[in-house]
Parts: C-alpha cells; sequence; structure tokens
C-alpha cells in the first residue's frame, strides 16, 4: 500500500509551547504545515463588557489581567484615555514613576519571553537567568502596591502612593541560615529606588550572560535564522507593531514617534532590525532591555533628586488622603462617594495607547457622561500578530511553527478579553 502522508492534527491547547490556550488544527503534508486554522476562543472573559458596566476606578484591576506578564503597561493606556476624558494631567513625578516601571515591565516581559523562547527551542539554562531577575522585579511591583503582578498602581490623576523609603527585608527561617538571609538582604537596606539602582547596576552582565550562550550558538541561530521572516511591507499589512514591526526594518515606537508622558525628556534609542526573521526579534528585544536600563537609571537619578505629589489634588477623581479621612468628615465623605460611584466623565469618545512590550496597546472609551463607559474597546499588542501565523508559516517545518509562534511573543489573556 503507498504511505499516505498527509495529517491533520492539533496543536494546542494543551501544548507547552502554545503559549496560553491557543489551539491550532494544522494540516500537514508530512511534516510541511499547508494550513493552519486558528481557534482561540478558550478564555473569553468578557474584560471590555465587564468594564462597561463597572465605575472606571473600578476596571483599572481588569487592565492587569489582560496581558498579565505586562501588567502596569496596560494600566497606563487605560488611565491615560480616562485622563483625556477628564482632561487632567498627572504630576511630573507621577509621570516618572510611569516611565520608570513601565520600563520596569518591558523588562519583566521580556525576561518571561526569553526563557519561555529558549525553553521552547530547547536551552533550558537561559530560563532560570531569566527567573531569577525577574523575582527582584516583581519585588518593585510588591513593594509599591503590596501585589506582586495585579499591581492596580496607575490611577486617574497620577498613582496609588510615592514610592517606599525601604525595602521589605527577607526574615530568618528554618530552610535558610542566617548568613544567606544577610546576603538576599544586602541590596535592601535602602529605598526602593536604592533597590532599583542596584538591579541596573547588575542586569546587564545578565543580558550579556544571556546574549554568550545564545547569540552565537550553532543551534540557536540554525532554529531562528532566515524562520518565519516578514518583510517590511508585509509588517505593516498584517498590522505589526512593537519589536515585531522594528526587527522588519521599520522605524516606529509610539514613545517616540507619539511620545507621552515623559519619553520625550528622556535619551534612549530604538533597536531596528533587517530581516524580520526569529533571529532579529530576538536581537531587538535584547537590546530593548538594555535601552530599558538607560530609561529606568534617569528615571531613578531624576526621582532622587525631585520630590512632590504622586497624584491630582481633585478629591472628586484622587481619593484624600487616609489620615485626612480619619479626622475630616468631609474627606471620609469624598472617599466613600468615590469608590462607591465612581466620577462622571464628559460625553465624548477618546483613544489612548502605549508602547506596550509586545507591541501597541490601545484603549478607545465612549462616555456618554455617566460614571462609567458607554462603551470599551482595547486594542491588544498580541492580536494582529497572531492571525499573521498562516501567512507566515505556510510550507514551514513543524518543528519551525513552535520557533515562529514563540518569537511573536503572545498572552492569551489580551487577546481572547
Amino acid at each position: 500500500m503507498s504511505e499516505i502522508n498527509q495529517y491533520t492534527v492539533n496543536f494546542g491547547p494543551q501544548h507547552p509551547s502554545a503559549h496560553g490556550v491557543l489551539r491550532l488544527i494544522l494540516e500537514l503534508q508530512g511534516e510541511t504545515i499547508s494550513k493552519i486554522d486558528t481557534h482561540i476562543g478558550l478564555l473569553h472573559r468578557a474584560t471590555e463588557k465587564l468594564a462597561e458596566t463597572k465605575p472606571y476606578n473600578h476596571s483599572i484591576g481588569y487592565m492587569d489581567r489582560l496581558d498579565y506578564v505586562s501588567m502596569m503597561c496596560n494600566e497606563h493606556a487605560y488611565v491615560r484615555a480616562i485622563e483625556k476624558l477628564l482632561n487632567v494631567e498627572a504630576p511630573i513625578r507621577a509621570q516618572y514613576i510611569r516611565v520608570m516601571f513601565d520600563e520596569i515591565t518591558r523588562i519583566l516581559n521580556h525576561l518571561m519571553w526569553l526563557g519561555a523562547h529558549a525553553l521552547d527551542l530547547g536551552a533550558t539554562t537561559v530560563f532560570l537567568y531569566c527567573f531569577h531577575e525577574r523575582e527582584k522585579l516583581m519585588d518593585c511591583y510588591e513593594a509599591v502596591s503590596g501585589a506582586r503582578m495585579h499591581a492596580t498602581y496607575y490611577r486617574p490623576g497620577g498613582v496609588y502612593r510615592d514610592l517606599p523609603e525601604s525595602m521589605p527585608q527577607y526574615e530568618v527561617n528554618p530552610w535558610r541560615s542566617k548568613k544567606e538571609i544577610d546576603a538576599l538582604n544586602q541590596n535592601r537596606q535602602g529605598s526602593l529606588l536604592d533597590f532599583i539602582n542596584d538591579f541596573i547596576d547588575k542586569f546587564p552582565s545578565v543580558i550579556d550572560d544571556c546574549e554568550r550562550l545564545l547569540t552565537e550558538n550553532r543551534i540557536w541561530k540554525q532554529r531562528t535564522v532566515n524562520i518565519g521572516t516578514v518583510n517590511a511591507e508585509l509588517a505593516r499589512e498584517l498590522g505589526f507593531t512593537g519589536p515585531l514591526l522594528r526587527a522588519s526594518g521599520v522605524d516606529w515606537d509610539l514613545r517616540k514617534h507619539q511620545p507621552y508622558a515623559v519619553y520625550d525628556q528622556l535619551d534612549f534609542d530604538i533597536p531596528i532590525g533587517t530581516k524580520g526573521d526569529c533571529y532579529d526579534r530576538y536581537l531587538v528585544r535584547m537590546e530593548e532591555m538594555r535601552q530599558s536600563v538607560r530609561i529606568i537609571r534617569q528615571c531613578v537619578e531624576w526621582l532622587a533628586v525631585n520630590k512632590g505629589p504622586v497624584i491630582i489634588n481633585d478629591h472628586k477623581i484622587a481619593p484624600p488622603k487616609r489620615v485626612e479621612m480619619k479626622d475630616d468628615m468631609e474627606a471620609m465623605i469624598h472617599h466613600f462617594k468615590l469608590f462607591t460611584e465612581g466620577f462622571h466623565t464628559p460625553p465624548g469618545e477618546v483613544y489612548a495607547s502605549v508602547e506596550h512590550p509586545k507591541g501597541e496597546f490601545g484603549v478607545y472609551i465612549v462616555s456618554d457622561g455617566a460614571n462609567k463607559p458607554y462603551r470599551l474597546k482595547i486594542r491588544p499588542a498580541g492580536f494582529s500578530h497572531l492571525q499573521s501565523l498562516e501567512k507566515i508559516c505556510k510550507g514551514v517545518m513543524l518543528a519551525d511553527l513552535v520557533t515562529i509562534l514563540s518569537s511573536i511573543d503572545i498572552v492569551f489573556g489580551d487577546i481572547d478579553r
């Protein structure tokens, strides 16, 4: 009998390289992909519709749970949209804090991507390097918000609170000696800014270590060079943004071309690729982490010498301090009204976007003058990249699908919202 080599197989949703609950139905000729049918409706939580039923300030936490690797960047787009509607601007110190945490979030995202991408291609050591560094940045999240992931730290008109003057300390426990605890606490003796400063001094050497393991590695290059190539014209047609668009040679970054917060006052470069293959996407993200370190350093230096408010003083939009609330009846009423009813926005429509680690993340709000959006629509960073999968993967080997899917860096929370 002749051998039939045409197969229809499932890839995911249980596949470890599916990066979420993605299900791909693949039609294969031998090991070559001839067609991909992408199924995404496996995580739907109706975030946009839920946000239309709640006061504006009740939905900030939903934004964290969209792309749950880039939490504060999601918040930034949402609060920027609300601020546009209200016609308010956050104090300058709050804007520097937002930029600093946007870039911390960018590093968090790229470390997660790099560790998972390397793991998908068979390199296990890099994953451990990346997660060791991510833990330190999660500590920064926890220090300002009390939560290690879903911070709800950005608020309309500023941020929840100023940067703490002390870092949480590890305590002696039965599993670690005092010497080990002292070593862990060595860089936690000062403020959060001191801790971040210590991190950015040491982190470039970790990037160097990862590059030594991968960049000129023969197997790594065989798996990524000339795989999943997307030229500049095709990248524009497919709606690419962020590192994928820049890896294809298109110089476009919202932080430079449509600056927001204080990005126009900071010095940094935008890495641009040439081929638009998986290797270029890797190189662009590695350089983006170095540039994020540059931006964070400038923010730390500015914040260390410039004090001031971190949220506007309008108690119709921002809550009064808790100390005031204990003594002042009017402050108590403001607090109660704000967290039960929220605030009303003028009628109108706005769109606000940020340069999210994965691309352009935008929030479109239509207001009818109520205390909640009439319509809210999210422009996720990953969806347009995922829709390009069949175009990029047609004719490639099955093993290369894993490389390409991993290189586009998707998180399903914001794709199937």
